[in-house]
């Protein structure tokens, strides 16, 4: 009966400690507002498996070396470990980030993170979509259209963590990192970051629009007609499946495109403002997207995705209320 009960408790403690193995923050998935994940970038995969069997195994290690202790001592463990792992990584942030150096804890520093480094990105017309020089291509990338803009600006680096708890006062991203892009924001969470932000710093920042987005990728009128975002080599420009570590990295490590934009291939896909829709042949002037839709546009690719999903003509969709860890966003804001 004894050897019954302990090996109950070993049961429940075990499936306990499976549970905080995949605690929320670092889930891959979300089911709010996911659309269909069979998309050709390969996106959703997940990556927890491995270290789920580690902790495991750490587990049993432990209660076969212990069977004596009670279940409300293995809980004040299982407490222990859950804070541990939640323990923030600080990063520090590099020197080529105007504002961050050296700054004291004061309104100054706190002005200096919430003022984004902006590129203006002079207008002009365009072939957007899978052009010649993609070689692959998947039919959401089809037809190509002309598209003309007026002048705009866009961020120079995708929004990083620091950046979003100072507005915000929270961190929702799995991988840990001050000067890390922040992940698993929804559309509907950029929203409301991007109203607080404006109220503090009197701009209007919003998200780019996704020909805005791709004519930036593409280096805009300085463009080299590269496949990647400054770059035919995309390891020069981008983490990705082969060279991320499956974590996302600290923004601007990687070169800047033709415009000196950091990051638009690879690290994180990128929230666009429209929503998602096929492509029409017609001539565009600006265009914002349908007025109306499901699911918003992400570009870009990630720190998953194989070199296909890193291209500037590549898009996918997920609904606004979709969290991922392999998903951020960068700002836009009209030309002053």
């Amino acid at each position: 009966m004894k050897k019954n009960k302990n090996l109950l408790q070993i049961i429940v403690i075990t499936i306990s400690i499976a549970s905080l193995t995949l605690a929320p923050s670092c889930n891959q998935t979300d089911e709010a507002g996911k659309n269909n994940t069979e998309q050709t970038n390969d996106r959703h995969v997940n990556e927890t498996a491995g270290q789920i069997d580690k902790d495991t195994a750490g587990i049993n290690n432990q209660l076969n070396n212990d069977k004596t202790n009670n279940i409300a001592n293995s809980d004040k463990t299982l407490s222990r470990k859950s804070k541990k792992k939640k323990e923030k990584i600080v990063v520090q942030t590099p020197d080529n980030i105007k504002g961050y150096e050296n700054q004291p804890n004061n309104d100054k520093a706190t002005i200096a993170i919430i003022d984004f480094d902006m590129v203006y990105v002079e207008g002009g017309t365009f072939t957007m979509g899978n052009s010649e020089e993609q070689t692959v291509f998947s039919a959401e990338e089809k037809p190509t259209h002309s598209v003309t803009l007026s002048n705009y600006m866009i961020g120079k680096y995708e929004v990083t963590q620091k950046q979003w708890e100072e507005v915000m006062g929270n961190n929702p991203s799995c991988f840990i990192g001050n000067n890390n892009p922040v992940e698993q924001v929804n559309w509907n969470d950029i929203q409301e970051f991007i109203t607080k932000l404006n109220a503090k710093t009197g701009k209007n920042y919003r998200l780019p629009t996704e020909a805005e987005w791709e004519y930036a990728a593409r280096g805009g009128n300085k463009s080299k007609g590269y496949k990647y975002s400054g770059s035919n080599t995309l390891a020069d420009v981008a983490w990705y499946s082969e060279n991320s570590g499956n974590t996302t990295h600290p923004i601007g490590e990687k070169r800047a495109n033709e415009l000196g934009i950091y990051d638009m291939s690879g690290n994180v896909w990128e929230w666009c403002s429209d929503w998602y829709d096929s492509y029409s042949s017609e001539e565009q002037n600006n265009p914002q997207g349908p007025a109306h839709g499901n699911n918003r546009v992400d570009r870009g690719g990630s720190w998953i995705n194989y070199a296909k999903g890193c291209r500037v003509t590549i898009r996918i969709n997920d609904g606004p209320d979709y969290r991922n860890n392999t998903l951020g966003f960068r700002l836009a804001m009209d030309a002053e």
